[in-house]
């Protein structure tokens, strides 16, 4: 907790405008606990302290069992480690309880006093974790001290300092709830191994969801798409959080990345027969869901990741297809901020698949996605959306000649990757930008088998 540095006065003003669902708003002035006045008031005549060279802080996770705890700035303008905890948090009041994590330290913490800036792992009441300022300091109560708050900024506890590097999210900590029957969910981490369906080991740190049961198209009246098409297989991921920050600059910060990387990995079959009807049918399959803390140095940043896995099918003509293929690559998704050219989107994707059967006949083309939309966030906030679609086409087509119908057909595979920006990433500290900002579509396609024969 802190008096913030004179260099953060012009941000105070840019970020007064922006609005959060659970934290990040205007970074506004803080003294140091030792300087406030006896009733938690902020004295004028306080000098803020010269914080010093800029550190480079370790990027980590958090141990299995450890409390992710609270961080604040110290005299010196420096975040630092604190022996207080977030007892509770009022969402809809923005109140929260403050008290001692109990531990023995050499001096005792300092009550909370207002323009104090905290960040919290998720703690009751903040599940998605807490990044706020203390705007005024109700009184003790049992479980400790209660203070009103308003969300803040990353660069009012980061300041001048840098940090940069990519976490890897354990796969045992995301929720998964399945939307349809026969969903399995495998994940391994090192010395607890869980071994995916039908003996098929799940690499270190990678987290497996098998449709095991086939996914049928609605077979309905007025359906966009329908018949007996199904799809099966599994998709397995290996997400890790890039984080990256640097506040040398004056003002704003100089730089800063939150992005989405991995390695992905999926086999699956598209099988039966569609009948064109309009738009493109999406089936959800699984949704997951992980609140991984990474520990900036000192200070707790809660990530919230949000993934909804999905068949999406579209078909244009009568198709039957029988394909299968195994995908593999890596996948990069995020936001980047320069002060020179503000927050621009970054996604690459190098998945590519190869056939383990292909074949479609009568006439028409039918597209499959076995794909997942993701969301990143901090503290609450949600800062990326995108759609990750790696897909089948098929296309074919007959000829009358006599006595039978000659047809040619060919299949692709390919990936689409598409998504946005949201207003939430200047929780970072950096200036507002007015509207979301697409990531840009990403589109590959490559051929995987052609043939001819007699269409029935």
């Amino acid at each position: 907790m802190r008096k913030l540095p004179a260099r953060h006065a012009l941000l105070a003003a840019l970020a007064t405008v922006t609005l959060f669902t659970s934290g990040c708003s205007a970074e506004t002035g803080a003294t140091s606990p030792a300087a406030a006045g006896a009733d938690g008031q902020r004295p004028s005549s306080i000098v803020t302290p010269d914080p010093g060279p800029s550190r480079q802080l370790p990027v980590t996770g958090v141990p299995d069992g450890e409390p992710t705890g609270v961080a604040r700035a110290g005299s010196d303008g420096k975040a630092t480690k604190s022996p207080l905890k977030v007892a509770s948090y009022d969402r809809s009041t923005r109140r929260a309880v403050i008290s001692s994590t109990g531990k023995a330290t050499s001096a005792p913490a300092p009550a909370p006093a207002v323009g104090d800036v905290i960040a919290s792992g998720p703690a009751p009441g903040a599940p998605e974790g807490l990044l706020a300022e203390v705007t005024d300091v109700a009184g003790k109560t049992e479980k400790g001290t209660e203070v009103r708050t308003e969300p803040t900024t990353l660069g009012a506890l980061l300041g001048d300092d840098k940090a940069d590097g990519t976490v890897p999210v354990d796969p045992a900590a995301v929720d998964v709830e399945p939307l349809v029957q026969g969903v399995k969910v495998s994940w391994a981490k090192a010395g607890n191994v869980h071994v995916g369906p039908q003996g098929a080991k799940v690499p270190l740190g990678s987290l497996r969801i098998d449709v095991g049961a086939s996914v049928p198209l609605p077979v309905t009246e007025g359906a966009p798409v329908s018949g007996a098409v199904s799809v099966a297989g599994f998709v397995q991921l290996a997400p890790e959080v890039e984080f990256s920050y640097d506040g040398s600059s004056a003002l704003t910060p100089d730089s800063a990345f939150l992005g989405l990387t991995g390695d992905w990995t999926s086999q699956w079959a598209l099988k039966g027969r569609a009948v064109a009807g309009g738009k493109p049918v999406r089936i959800p399959f699984a949704k997951l869901h992980a609140d991984p803390v990474i520990q900036v140095g000192p200070v707790p940043v809660v990530v919230n990741l949000d993934l909804t896995a999905y068949v999406q099918v579209a078909a244009d003509g009568s198709v039957s297809v029988d394909v299968k293929q195994d995908l593999k690559g890596g996948f990069r998704i995020g936001g980047s901020y320069s002060k020179a050219g503000g927050w621009k989107p970054v996604s690459t994707s190098d998945i590519t698949s190869t056939p383990v059967r292909a074949k479609v006949t009568a006439a028409g083309s039918v597209k499959a996605a076995l794909g997942a939309e993701a969301t990143v966030g901090l503290y609450g906030a949600v800062g990326v959306t995108a759609d990750l679609a790696p897909y089948l086409r098929g296309e074919a087509s007959a000829a009358a000649t006599p006595g039978s119908l000659v047809g040619a057909w060919k299949v692709y595979g390919g990936v689409d990757l598409t998504g946005w920006l949201q207003l939430q990433l200047s929780i970072f500290g950096t200036p507002v930008f007015e509207h979301r900002i697409p990531l840009g579509a990403l589109h590959r396609e490559w051929p995987l088998a052609e043939g001819k024969g007699i269409v029935a």
